[in-house]
């Protein structure tokens, strides 16, 4: 069974290369576990989708839990899934950027990016504009 899942968790303690290495590292590790999902962070907020088998989707964020780089981790959206929306991605970077501002506000509920106040369906929303425009990514 696979199953998508989206938590947010609050930034602590980041140096100049750790997201370059948080990336560097998803992306190893998801490969070899056929996880896939994309990453953002913004406003000090991390906010993750992570899909795959359900065994490997937990013991995944079970690790993340442990990083002390994740401050207050909470799932916000957890769903079964038959197919992926990031068939190609071990793991996609959504960069705070600019040209990305709008797609994090047209989302948000308030006049900041804030994923704890999102709905679980903005969230999906969110994460399938992500999927279907390789501009968001980096």
């Amino acid at each position: 069974m696979m199953i998508r899942l989206v938590y947010a968790s609050r930034a602590v303690n980041l140096g100049p290369g750790d997201v370059k290495d948080i990336l560097a590292s998803s992306r190893r590790n998801n490969q070899q576990l056929a996880v896939t999902g994309a990453l953002s962070l913004t406003n000090g907020i991390f906010l993750q989708c992570l899909e795959g088998d359900r065994a490997a989707v937990n013991a995944l964020y079970h690790h993340i839990l442990k990083d002390k780089r994740h401050n207050k981790p909470e799932v916000l959206a957890l769903e079964e899934i038959t197919q992926r929306q990031f068939t190609s991605w071990n793991m996609g970077l959504v960069a705070s950027t600019m040209e990305n501002a709008a797609l994090f506000l047209k989302y948000s509920s308030t006049a900041e990016f804030d994923p704890y106040q999102m709905s679980a369906a903005a969230l999906k929303e969110f994460f399938v504009e992500v999927a279907n425009s390789t501009r968001w990514l980096t």
